[in-house]
């Protein structure tokens, strides 16, 4: 079930200097300003996702970093926003001035192989500060390039993609949308196949803004957000007996449940047992729900903006951990059908209200499904990635508070989902000791005693 939680590979890179790569041709000098979706607050930070790609004989002689960057280059010219530099205006309000300056590029070459990584390619990647180098001055929000891409030949044939993205020009469909047509152009693709439409007026607040629907996700709460010392990365798989361990605890009515409703629940309990909260304490599951055919008409094909919202349940520790599996299972299901069409637009109204601010963290834990987003089916000509998708868990604008659902294939063959997560680590051996229990023991009704026990003890 659980990867390794570190990794003794040590490998060296050597990078070339970093580059700008503009547009390969000349581009609009315009502005244009983000949607009150994509400017809040909890979006302004940097996303790093990784790609890692096997040799293919039959690209035998082709350089992928040459390839990617002419790509790139020819991308750009479709989507030239992502060329350009964010300014800030009044309100907050966030605009992406399109200069052409273009993203950056580093060339580089690792003295490893794919096949040293291990069967099981997932997250914590080793060395990967080096195969996703952050470079000094690159990396605010506002006035620097929007995106930061790594090619990495290794010593194989093979090589690692590495992206960096400013989170507020996308989503992870966006993001996605973007990397296939770079794919696209480097197999020779004169045009990407879904032409990129900006439009982010679409999700504009209403004039005037009027919040119509309940928010919690942006509650002020009092508290103390998880220390970031001591923090411990791990990954955990979910494949098809690990899932079937979990829905024994489902209830008969709630049986026709998801799968991310199931595990978002299981999670959220082990979570909060290992980080020993008071049992009266609040306690939050925030679920990334992508809102794009929530709209009528859906929002357009080729929208690359972010399209979700963060909808939330709340109860207290207490009852979370001494109730069944039920509990949790239907306080997720609830948080998930919250989003409609009019929340979204209450949603834009109040960032503007409330001047674009973060979602609540303190205790609270944020899942994002990105399963069906598509990171493993980016081709760049040397066929589907190994392994695709967010480079770690935890990330954002407050560290530690997110993980991410993958999808992903084991080494035994198994397809299932892999999970990052950054915990402290006394609260890292607590959770994997919860998540074994769950997955190893019968449900019976002790196991809820277990819990009740544990919470009445703090």
């Amino acid at each position: 079930m659980a990867g390794p939680t570190t990794s003794s590979l040590v490998f060296s890179v050597r990078r070339c200097k970093p580059e700008l790569v503009a547009p390969a041709k000349p581009t609009p000098h315009e502005f244009k300003q983000l949607s009150d979706i994509d400017d809040q607050e909890g979006l302004r930070f940097q996303i790093p996702v990784i790609q890692f790609y096997r040799y293919n004989p039959s690209m035998h002689g082709k350089d992928p970093v040459k390839v990617i960057r002419e790509a790139l280059a020819q991308t750009l010219v479709f989507y030239y926003p992502f060329a350009g530099r964010l300014r800030e205006g009044p309100g907050r309000k966030l605009v992406v001035e399109c200069t052409g300056e273009g993203v950056v590029f580093i060339e580089a070459d690792a003295d490893v192989t794919l096949q040293q990584f291990g069967d099981d390619l997932q997250p914590p990647f080793p060395c990967l500060e080096e195969l996703l180098f952050d470079v000094p001055g690159s990396g605010e929000v506002l006035n620097c390039p929007l995106l930061l891409i790594q090619v990495t030949r290794l010593r194989c044939g093979g090589f690692i993609f590495a992206l960096r993205l400013n989170h507020t020009m996308s989503d992870a469909a966006g993001l996605v949308q973007f990397m296939k047509a770079v794919g696209e152009m480097a197999r020779g693709a004169r045009a990407p196949y879904i032409p990129p439409v900006w439009q982010r007026h679409l999700l504009k607040a209403r004039d005037p803004p009027c919040v119509t629907c309940t928010h919690r996700e942006y509650e002020e709460v009092e508290g103390t957000i998880t220390p970031l010392d001591d923090m411990v990365h791990r990954s955990f798989f979910f494949g098809p007996t690990e899932m079937s361990a979990l829905r024994r605890f489902v209830p008969h009515h709630l049986g026709q449940c998801s799968t991310f409703e199931v595990l978002t629940a299981c999670l959220w309990r082990c979570r909060t047992i290992a980080l020993q909260p008071d049992r009266d304490e609040e306690v939050r599951i925030i679920c990334i729900v992508n809102a794009r055919a929530k709209f009528d008409p859906p929002l357009p094909a080729g929208y690359y903006g972010n399209g979700f919202a963060f909808p939330v349940a709340v109860t207290t520790s207490g009852k979370l951990c001494e109730n069944p599996l039920g509990y949790a299972l239907e306080l997720v299901k609830k948080a998930k059908n919250d989003v409609t069409e009019e929340y979204m637009r209450s949603l834009a109204d109040l960032m503007v209200i409330r001047g674009r601010p973060h979602f609540t963290v303190v205790r609270s834990y944020l899942v994002s499904d990105v399963t069906r987003a598509g990171f493993g089916e980016v081709d760049f000509g040397w066929g589907k990635a190994a392994y695709g998708g967010p480079a770690k868990g935890g990330v954002g604008a407050i560290p530690g508070v997110a993980s991410f659902y993958i999808r992903y294939k084991n080494s035994e063959g198994e397809d299932g989902i892999v999970l990052p997560i950054c915990l402290p680590a006394p609260a890292m051996k607590r959770f994997g000791e919860e998540l074994d229990y769950l997955l190893t023991n019968n449900p019976i009704s002790d196991h809820h005693q277990k819990y009740a026990l544990i919470v009445s003890s703090l």
